[in-house]
């Protein structure tokens, strides 16, 4: 579990980077960068998967799809559910968004949690049931305050446990079934960097992208690759609730990028922040646990 955890935190702060990173990348607008990002992170993942040996799993799920073509159409699904989530998450720094993207990343432990405990039956830890409840007490107060959420609030909290939950139903919650995701969302990636005005004068403007573009790649392939590990490794609830780790992160960027806290909306942040330590705190006794034990 302590891998799991690690993994988790990497992802999330990968995650942060790009958050921030996609403002780096002017005069590119967020569906270019997307389409960037699809195209760049293939290559690293395939990579990674065939340095680490683990091809195998591609090549199952393909047989699989083969023998039970309707399959296909699962994987077309869960494609498209995670090409929403990236082409958000690029989109949102760049029109003033992105505090209302890091509120959906706040709920999404919560509906991860309530996912896992309807579908799946987890059980949590005491420590990790108070962290639930200071969450829920910070959810509850945005709602009191606002009485409602954006649909880019929506879009994370709900999207992304339905996208674990069909993986896992198809049987492709592993590196094999990200493969698969970002190969189907290959031609609508090359369809948005056509349909953009990245051009070699536009280049020639900016020729720090020459740079920043490729880095992009690693970023995001090794964002996903540290993400979609956690996810084996760890139970769907605690992989929910370290979850909180990303949005406090993407809260700074966020405030980094000019976007303000409002007076009512402390109420909201302080008491998820405090459900954040109480998580790290159980992962660093857990971490301390198993190496004692060895």
């Amino acid at each position: 579990m302590s891998k799991g955890i690690i993994f988790s935190v990497l992802s999330s702060t990968l995650f942060a980077v790009l958050y921030f990173y996609s403002t780096l990348l002017t005069p590119l607008d967020g569906e270019e960068i997307f389409g960037w990002r699809t195209l760049l992170t293939l290559p690293f993942l395939t990579l990674f998967i065939w340095t680490c040996g683990r091809q195998q799993l591609i090549y199952t799920l393909a047989q699989r799809v083969r023998r039970r073509p309707l399959l296909f159409i699962g994987a077309l699904a869960t494609s498209a559910l995670l090409g929403i989530q990236l082409w958000l998450f690029m989109w949102a720094p760049l029109h003033g968004r992105a505090l209302h993207v890091s509120l959906g990343y706040f709920l999404l432990p919560l509906t991860m949690l309530l996912t896992g405990r309807i579908v799946y039956q987890d059980r949590l830890s005491r420590l990790q049931k108070l962290a639930a409840l200071c969450a829920v007490c910070g959810v509850a107060n945005e709602l009191f305050q606002v009485g409602s959420f954006s649909w880019e609030t929506l879009v994370v909290a709900f999207g992304y446990p339905l996208y674990f939950v069909l993986r896992r139903r198809l049987g492709a919650n592993n590196l094999g079934g990200l493969w698969f995701d970002m190969t189907l969302l290959l031609p609508v990636g090359l369809w948005f960097i056509h349909a953009g005005n990245l051009d070699l004068t536009a280049l020639g403007e900016h020729p720090l992208l020459y740079l920043l573009i490729p880095l992009l790649g690693v970023i995001s392939a090794c964002a996903l690759i540290f993400y979609m590990v956690a996810s084996q490794i760890l139970r769907l609830s605690l992989f929910g609730l370290l979850g909180y780790v990303e949005p406090v992160l993407l809260v700074l960027v966020a405030l980094l990028l000019g976007e303000s806290i409002k007076p009512h909306e402390w109420l909201t942040y302080i008491p998820i922040w405090i459900a954040v330590f109480l998580l790290v705190a159980e992962g660093a006794a857990t971490l301390y646990k198993t190496r004692s034990a060895r």
